[in-house]
């Protein structure tokens, strides 16, 4: 993955300052500078979420962060 983040500001938050709820996202270094078809990953203490770079307001995938190591373990080794 990209160490490169993007964050992003929830949808709920007003622009007047304030508390807000912000995630960042990295888009996978397999992707290149082209674009094309990538995966973005935003990690925090609870969850690890995966969506299509695509469509970044579209639907996404939730792991717990135990998950998603197995997975990226398996992922390494094959």
């Amino acid at each position: 993955m990209s160490s490169d983040l993007v964050w992003f500001k929830s949808s709920h938050s007003s622009n007047e300052g304030g508390a807000c709820v912000e995630i960042a996202w990295r888009k996978s270094s397999y992707c290149g500078d082209a674009g094309g078809d990538c995966v973005e990953v935003a990690e925090s203490m609870a969850a690890v979420l995966v969506r299509d770079s695509k469509d970044k307001s579209g639907p996404h995938l939730a792991f717990s962060p135990s998950a998603w190591q197995s997975f990226v373990d398996f992922a390494r080794s094959a």
